[in-house]
This record gives structure tokens, sequence and C-alpha cells, in this order.
């Protein structure tokens, strides 16, 4: 499957659903259209992993030495609070308070999808961190992608 890619803006309801992007779910494998995973992302964000991606990231923490503490760690703080969600007949996916809580979302959300995954922002958050950080782009961008430079 070719990385997922798009940024697309929802609303939740009374209950904490959002559309689910008819986009979005046309770059999903046939298989992987319905039922997902949702965790915590890294910042303050939650992310959504479909069920074909969560299995392939599942095999590689199966692989980590449990025996060593920073390892149990990140394995506890990647899965904390992660929950299978899948859509309902209407294509929406609800997602539970206590996550929203956690990540602060509101009414008006983000979903960002880059590669296997798709983050969930609320929506003034994922602009404000966008905003304060467009202009360390370059800079970024070369860290980040930049190799040597080529010598004539």
């Amino acid at each position: 499957m070719p990385g997922l890619v798009g940024e697309y803006e929802c609303k939740l309801d009374a209950k904490g659903r959002f559309l689910f992007p008819s986009d979005l779910r046309k770059q999903l494998e046939p298989t992987a259209q319905e039922n997902f995973m949702l965790n915590k992302g890294f910042e303050d964000c939650l992310t959504i992993f479909p069920m074909n991606e969560w299995e392939v990231l599942s095999q590689k923490l199966s692989k980590l030495n449990l025996f060593k503490p920073k390892n149990r760690m990140f394995y506890r703080l990647f899965h904390q609070g992660a929950k299978r969600v899948s859509l309902d007949n209407a294509g929406r996916i609800l997602i539970p308070t206590m996550l929203m809580e956690r990540v602060g979302l509101k009414k008006e959300v983000m979903l960002i999808a880059y590669n296997d995954r798709i983050e969930i922002w609320d929506k003034s958050r994922y602009f404000d961190l966008i905003e304060n950080n467009m202009s360390d782009f370059a800079d970024l961008a070369d860290e980040v992608m930049g190799g040597e430079e080529d010598v004539e």
C-alpha cells in the first residue's frame, strides 16, 4: 500500500463521533477500511492505525526484549489507552471520552494522514503546532532529509 496522505477537517458530534472521510477510506486496502486501532500519539494527538498496519507494527513490537526496563516502559506508553474502533453503519468512528480528554479534542478536529497512520488533532492545536514550526521547516528538512553535499 502506498503511504496515506492528506489533511481532513472533521467535526465531532455530541457523542464524540466523526465521519471518516471517503477520500481517506479509498486510500486504505479494502480489508482495512472498517476496523482500526486507536491510541495516544506522540504529541497531543491520537493515532488511528488501520488494522493491517497495526499488525505489522505489533510484529515489530513483539520482538522487543521485555526484560529491559526501557523497552517495557516504551511498550506500556505506546499502548496506553489503545482501543479497537470500527466504522458504524453511517461511516463514523467513535472516540472514547477518556482519549478525547487526554489530548484536548473539542468539536473541530483535523485528521492528518501520513505513511501508515492517521493522527487526530484538535484543529486549533494542530494549526498552532504547524505555525510555530514553519520558520524552522527549512532547517528541519536539511537535518532530516539532507545528505552530505556533493563535492566536485
